[in-house]
Parts: structure tokens; sequence; C-alpha cells
């Protein structure tokens, strides 16, 4: 691994675990036991390696999102597995850190934004477009209108003013908030194929 991918990979690790904020370039450094020195040749300052980070995790997720939606076999099945993707990403990550980016490195936050409202809008559009080619979701769905809510729920499950972090962990928000959304647009057809991949019964 290069000096500046294991400085990235480095900072990676410490800003997932403890949050943003809290984390020096003092810390990177030591983790990775270099000098401060080292990591000034390839990051100017602390704005860019959060930056740089984001920009990279972004693209990786661009990427998983397309194979997802490649390998699924249908619109149910890409949203399980989107949401399980995402999970995963949650389950490893200081809640704290979107914090952090929205309040002490506007720059990254501005690059989700722009991703969630390019990348996720079209990704979500097209799964909708999707579930209604498949049977799955209900054909009078503007899917538009309700990809862009849907981001905005994802969004709403991150705000800790509106869900505490001492209260609520954000894997159990962002669930919560998929079963509403997908109840919602889907048809009978689709509500038997949720309840198959929670493992549920079509009662329920």
């Amino acid at each position: 691994m290069e000096t500046k991918e294991r400085i990235l990979h480095g900072a990676e690790e410490l800003f997932f675990k403890y949050g943003i904020k809290s984390i020096t370039m003092d810390d990177i450094a030591k983790h990775l036991a270099i000098s401060k020195k080292t990591i000034y040749q390839f990051y100017s300052d602390k704005n860019e390696l959060v930056e740089t980070l984001m920009a990279a995790k972004l693209k990786e997720d661009e990427i998983e999102f397309q194979i997802i939606q490649k390998e699924s076999a249908n619109m149910i099945e890409e949203v399980f597995h989107m949401m399980k993707h995402i999970s995963i990403i949650f389950s490893k990550t200081n809640p704290t850190i979107f914090y952090d980016l929205q309040k002490y490195h506007p720059k990254a936050w501005n690059l989700f934004q722009a991703f969630k409202h390019d990348c996720m809008a079209r990704t979500i559009e097209a799964s909708i477009e999707r579930g209604k080619r498949e049977g799955l979701v209900r054909s009078d769905v503007n899917s538009k209108v309700l990809s862009i809510m849907r981001i905005e729920q994802v969004e709403m499950g991150l705000n800790s003013e509106v869900f505490p972090l001492d209260k609520f962990k954000i894997v159990d928000i962002q669930l919560a908030l998929l079963d509403h959304f997908l109840y919602g647009i889907c048809t009978l057809k689709g509500h038997k194929m949720i309840n198959k991949n929670k493992d549920l019964s079509d009662d329920e």
C-alpha cells in the first residue's frame, strides 16, 4: 500500500471509530507510526484529508450500488441488499461523524449532499421503476417524488436532533424508515416478497 493510501486508510479507521473532531493529525501519525511531516507531504491539512476520504468512500458506494443493481434478482432483493450494505457501514461508524462533517467539514458534507441528490436519487428512482415493471411497486407511484422523499428519510435518520444518539441506533432508525417506505409503495405481491425477505408470514 502506497503511503498516501495508507494515510487515508489509517484516518478512516480512526474517524469511523472515534468521530472526526476528536482525531488530530498527531493521532493519525501515531496510529500509523509515521511522522506528521510525512502526512503533510500528501495532505495540506485535516480538511483535505477528510474531503479526499469522503470522495473515495462515495465512489466505492457508487460502484457497490451498480453491482447490487446488476446482480439482484428483483427490486425487493435489490433494496434489501442495498440496506445490508448501508447497515454494515453504519454499524462500523461512530454516529457523531455525520454531525462532525456538517459542522466542521462543510466541503466534505457537500460532497455527500451532491452524491445523495445525484447518484442516490437516480439509483432509487431506477429501483422504483424496476419494481413497477416487476409488479412489485404500485403503478400510480410517482418515482421521482418518492425517490426524493426516500433520500430525505435517510437524512432525517441521521439527524441527532430528531433521533438523539443516546436513545436510538442509526441502523435501527434506517431499517424502520425503510420498512415504512417499502410497505407504502409496494403491491400485495411486493408485500409478500418483503415478508419473505424478512422471514415473516403473509399475515404480518
